[in-house]
């Protein structure tokens, strides 16, 4: 390929970092074995090849900069990063990385740490070590370790910061007074890799707390390294950066010269394919490359953008991200708008396979689309009860009842089932489309009291008709969902409106869409009884009085052919039906839909599974904070951190045990939050579902997006710093009984497993503060003593010292909004700066 490497040919053919240093003006690999060990007088580009679910591979550029290195090889370093995307399409997206300001996404990739060597390194790259007798590392981050090799000295110690001292015996970690659990715990792991890499496992470790001294021989013996314990500086305020506050700047690259574009409000328009930008965000730059320039002018314009930088005096803190047309990154379309929102590309079965035979005999990879027929997602030993919601109390549903749901209601699910010889209960609030605001509200505080009244492992979840995932159809043998509704709140309201269009009657006019998982869980959904509810995809049910159609659309399979069969049996067993293909459709068939009219005709194909992306919540200083853990794993399960696993069609809200959320309805409204910040990024709808899972409750069907060790779910007394300590001292582990009388206790009155009387509906408290209901009930409690300095008000607490996510105690929601808030409602109140966006 012209005016690429040729060490780049043939390169991200498989999963996984591919490495090169720069040696003068040529690229040197780096063997696997010194992935993460970088010199801080070089250079190095870095790719990381990720297979997505969907069979495409993923490729992200990193150039990393040492703090010694020439500016030569700097410029290097970014040229040959624009001839490594060219060499893969033009498709990548490419990071600038400084020594010490790395990116989290870039430090993920070397676990459990990355530190730089400020040494020359041999002509040879591979085999290169350092060892000293004596050294000394700042570590900060929290889902990451960013290690920082610092001055052997006590004015190197702060109070904000966690410090490990490697010496030949014995290795130091010293935990700052205003540093967070998460940080200490993450350190641990440095402090690990430190005792195999350089001590083969064989020496002490010692844990010093910032402040405390009394009767701690290793405390002792710490300070005696630097010549005796003196008092360390009270830490300075951190500066606030002005580059942060400037606005958006845009430029147009012309032949090396930067053109300044006046725009107010950035539209994607304004952008050309035949030219590069640099939008300048203050602590992010990034420069955009059409999608017809050439790689010249594509290093022309990385150049510049290095030029730039340098000119303009920014700090290392800065960070410059390179996007190519068409394959920009979320946090570069946020800042502009109107960004068109990506067309799905529509498949058509025709010639497909032979298409497919095409590629594959020329050596092209071809991936096959996704199975209509989903997995087994749950174990079917389990049994099933339904609650209808109405007015603030639940009635139980007969076994006959409970397979037949309402638009107009709202409904609780429980599923109790045993796998892996554990008890699980899954919990569903349904909210029906035409359900009333006043059941609405309850229906997630109910479900959450249900919840809490259970042993074993629980699980809750929000579902809205119309948005079911899978796994809610597959606890159903059989499942019809009406129109109209069961509750009083519901009939008065359609009392008052006077209004029963579409409320569904026995000997009525009604038209299902017929659809199944498999042949023991099939589903009739009542539609609109308009011809524009056909799907040539699928099968139906027309009812005319006592008169019934069923209707085989042209791209409907066999299987949902015998589905419509069972659902025959299941909603009319005693009526006789006519058999109606899509063609040939009798006048009587469109008279009863209200005449002939346009239907979908494409074949439904099922999507690809979205690959998952991990994020730490966190509401501080009055804004709700969302960061993303990049190449996340079990361990990053903090017990101190509520956790969001977004998989685009569903959303897990993982809360940890020390976390400051301690309802599950409050996680919900943590979930509900987060969907809002990303309904205004054009990325999820308001109705998407929410399962809140806590620590230590993992049901199998959130397990599976992790390579998940049982043998970890500790039950160790202690915050995460607390239980690696002892497990890297082999201390043997302080285990804790379950005691489920908390539970018991937190029960409201008026909620049971059985129909709620009349007379239950005023001994309902409003407001009631409820522990999560799982095995770990009564840990959670004795940990929220007030010794650990939890304030009591139920509206506003404070982090306390030494569980901050930050420095300093910080301000969190205890609720982020009222239970009685409405998904509408919370839409509404986000715009207006209740809950605003990161």
């Amino acid at each position: 390929m012209k005016g690429v490497d040729e060490a780049f040919l043939g390169v991200g053919d498989k999963p996984g970092l591919d490495v090169w240093c720069i040696v003068g003006s040529s690229l040197v690999p780096v063997a696997k074995s010194q992935h993460g060990k970088f010199y801080s007088r070089n250079c190095y580009i870095i790719l990381d090849t990720a297979e997505l679910k969907t069979g495409v591979r993923r490729h992200d550029v990193h150039y990393w900069v040492g703090e010694e290195a020439k500016e030569e090889d700097c410029l290097m370093a970014s040229d040959k990063a624009v001839e490594l995307d060219a060499a893969l399409g033009s498709n990548t997206v490419q990071y600038r990385e400084t020594q010490g300001e790395e990116s989290d996404k870039f430090l993920s990739y070397f676990k459990p740490c990355l530190i730089p060597v400020h040494c020359n390194p041999p002509s040879h790259v591979e085999g290169y070590g350092h060892k000293s007798s004596r050294t000394m590392f700042r570590c900060q981050g929290e889902h990451v370790a960013r290690v920082t090799e610092v001055p052997f000295s006590r004015s190197s110690l702060d109070h904000k910061g966690v410090f490990i001292v490697d010496t030949t015996s014995k290795i130091f970690i010293f935990s700052g007074c205003n540093s967070s659990v998460q940080t200490r715990a993450k350190a641990l792991d440095v402090v690990k890799h430190l005792k195999e890499s350089r001590h083969s496992g064989r020496c002490e470790i010692a844990a010093i707390e910032d402040g405390k001294l009394v009767g701690d021989s290793d405390a002792g013996e710490f300070w005696n390294l630097f010549g005796g314990y003196a008092p360390i500086p009270r830490d300075l305020p951190e500066a606030v950066s002005e580059e942060s506050m400037s606005s958006k700047k845009l430029f147009w690259i012309n032949k090396k010269i930067l053109v300044h574009m006046e725009a107010h409000l950035l539209d994607r328009e304004i952008l050309n394919s035949d030219r590069s930008y640099i939008l300048d965000c203050g602590t992010e730059i990034f420069l955009w490359l059409g999608m017809t320039t050439l790689v010249s002018e594509r290093k022309t314009s990385a150049t510049v953008l290095e030029d730039y930088v340098h000119s303009q005096g920014r700090s290392l803190s800065v960070r410059t991200v390179i996007v190519s047309e068409g394959h920009e990154t979320v946090d570069f379309k946020l800042h502009f708008q109107h960004w068109p929102k990506i067309v799905e590309i529509k498949l058509y079965d025709a010639g497909r396979e032979k298409v497919a035979a095409i590629f594959k005999h020329q050596g092209y990879g071809v991936t096959e689309t996704p199975e209509d027929k989903p997995q087994q997602l749950i174990s079917c030993n389990g049994y099933l009860k339904v609650w209808l919601v109405d007015r603030g109390c639940t009635t139980l549903l007969s076994t006959e009842e409970q397979e037949q749901l309402y638009t107009g209601d709202c409904y609780i699910i429980r599923y109790s089932y045993v796998e892996d010889g554990k008890d699980y209960h899954l919990f569903f609030a349904w909210y029906g489309k035409n359900s009333i605001k006043e059941d609405s509200v309850a229906t997630a505080s109910l479900m959450s009291s249900l919840a809490d009244s259970v042993k074993g492992h629980p699980v809750v979840a929000q579902v809205f008709e119309g948005r079911e995932p899978d796994l809610f159809f597959s606890i159903f043998k059989s499942l019809i969902i009406f129109k109209g509704g069961r509750s009083a709140a519901y009939k008065n309201h359609v009392l008052q409106k006077s209004d029963r269009n579409g409320y569904h009657q026995k000997d009525g006019v009604a038209l299902f869409r017929v659809q199944g998982l498999r042949h023991d869980c099939v589903q009739a959904i009542q539609v609109d009884l308009v011809a524009s509810s056909l799907n040539s995809s699928h099968c139906y049910i027309l009812q005319d009085g006592g008169f019934l159609f069923t209707w085989l659309g042209s791209l409907s399979s066999p299987s949902d052919h015998n589905i419509l069969d069972m659902m025959m049996n299941k909603l009319c067993p005693l009526n006789q039906s006519l058999l109606v293909r899509e063609g040939s459709e009798p006048d009587d068939f469109w008279k009863v839909l209200g005449g002939r009219s346009e239907y979908s005709k494409e074949k439904h194909v099922r999507g690809w599974p979205a690959d998952p992306h991990l994020y730490a919540c966190r509401f501080e200083q009055g804004m709700f904070k969302v960061k993303e853990v990049f190449s996340f794993c079990q361990e990053d399960l903090t017990t101190e951190q509520t956790l969001l696993l977004d998989c685009c069609d569903e959303i897990y809200i993982w809360v940890g045990l020390h976390s400051d959320v301690t309802s599950k309805e409050q996680a919900l409204n943590v979930g509900k939050v987060t969907i809002l910040q990303m309904f205004l990024q054009d990325r999820r709808s308001i109705e998407t579902t929410v399962y809140v899972v806590t620590e230590g409750d993992e049901p199998p069907f959130f397990t599976k997006f992790f390579k998940w060790d049982s043998s970890k779910q500790s039950s160790m007394i202690g915050n995460s710093f607390e239980r690696k300590l002892a497990l890297l001292k082999g201390l043997s582990p302080k285990l804790e009984t379950p005691d489920r009388s908390m539970r018991r206790r937190s029960r409201r009155p008026g909620i049971s497993s059985e129909p709620t009387t009349t007379e239950h509906h005023h001994q309902q408290p409003t407001a009631a503060r409820r522990a999560f209901g799982s095995a770990s009930t009564a840990r959670l409690a004795r940990e929220r003593s007030p010794a650990t300095g939890l304030a009591p008000s139920p509206t506003v607490t404070q982090f306390p010292r030494g569980r901050s996510s930050s420095s300093t105690p910080t301000a969190v929601a205890r609720r982020l909004f009222p239970t009685s808030l409405h998904s509408q409602e919370a839409v509404h109140a986000l715009t207006n700066g209740t809950a605003r966006r990161r």
